[in-house]
């Protein structure tokens, strides 16, 4: 559950996937990624957000890891803990299935996301004005059905703020042009809408690295965070070889706010797998970022 196997959907998990019907997608490594019983679920979130500072800082942003919970879910916790999460919240996440019909922001745009916590509705006005404003973004279920990196953030959400509504977009690029657009769009539209919106970029950092190796490269990434520079960061990770797999939804996500006005980026939480393991030689590094 750390390293490739995070990056994949597992046999286990996509051959228990339903071929998506209707509007309410269901679980895709429920059991894998993070327990299949709402009790179980319950209690390993909670765990993640023990002694987090409940700060309910207003964020236009965050960075949250998305590997199975044992190994991120503390670092997810530490950034989720500490915000006043609003009514709705876009979720950019990278596409690690290769399944794309969409012209590269693939939507899901009616309906829930079903979670062992209940539902989580999506946000069916905002994903409509987004798609209106970019021709990027598309209804396409298919880039969803067995992508993880969105559902790992919902248990955080359902048991944080059940009242929120969400718009879950696979990205599938990696270049700055796109990204940029996304962001113009989703800025513009986030000026419009009559309440917050939180963007969140679900992304791991360095995989399958030894622990030394992953810090020294994360920091030339997180610097570029820091700094709310979307491109640079696409072009070190280009330039450093980063195997950060969700850089271009952070990037749109750290020009979106920076368009909106944000003036900082602070990481609340930074760790890797081999803390859970025991194997500093091979591990996935996480970095949780709130920015303001």
């Amino acid at each position: 559950m750390h390293g490739n196997e995070n990056e994949r959907v597992s046999d286990w998990s996509a051959s228990r996937v339903p071929h998506v019907a209707g509007t309410c997608r269901p679980p895709a490594v429920a059991g894998h990624f993070y327990p299949a019983g709402a009790a179980a679920l319950r209690h390993l979130v909670a765990a993640c957000l023990e002694g987090v500072p409940a700060e309910s800082r207003r964020a236009m942003a965050a960075l949250v890891p998305h590997a199975g919970l044992v190994y991120s879910g503390r670092c997810a916790g530490e950034v989720f803990g500490r915000l006043a999460l609003p009514p709705t919240v876009v979720i950019l996440a990278p596409n690690h299935t290769g399944r794309c019909a969409s012209p590269g922001a693939s939507a899901w745009t009616a309906g829930t996301f079903a979670t062992p916590l209940g539902g989580v509705a999506i946000d069916e006005a905002f994903a409509a004005a987004l798609a209106r404003a970019c021709d990027l973004v598309a209804h396409d279920p298919d880039a969803h059905e067995a992508e993880h990196a969105i559902e790992v953030e919902l248990p955080f959400l359902a048991a944080l703020a059940p009242a929120t509504r969400i718009v879950p977009l696979v990205l599938a690029w990696e270049d700055w042009a796109p990204s940029e657009r996304l962001a113009a769009a989703l800025a513009e539209t986030v000026v419009s809408w009559p309440t917050p919106v939180l963007i969140v970029a679900s992304t791991d950092m360095t995989h399958d690295e030894s622990a030394r190796s992953a810090g020294r490269k994360d920091r030339l990434a997180l610097e570029a965070i820091r700094r709310l520079d979307g491109r640079a960061l696409l072009d070190v990770c280009r330039r450093e070889r980063i195997s950060m797999c969700g850089r271009a939804p952070a990037a749109v996500a750290i020009e979106a706010a920076r368009r909106l006005g944000a003036s900082r980026a602070d990481v609340v939480d930074y760790r890797h797998s081999g803390l859970i393991t025991g194997d500093h030689r091979d591990v996935v590094s996480y970095a949780g970022v709130v920015i303001a």
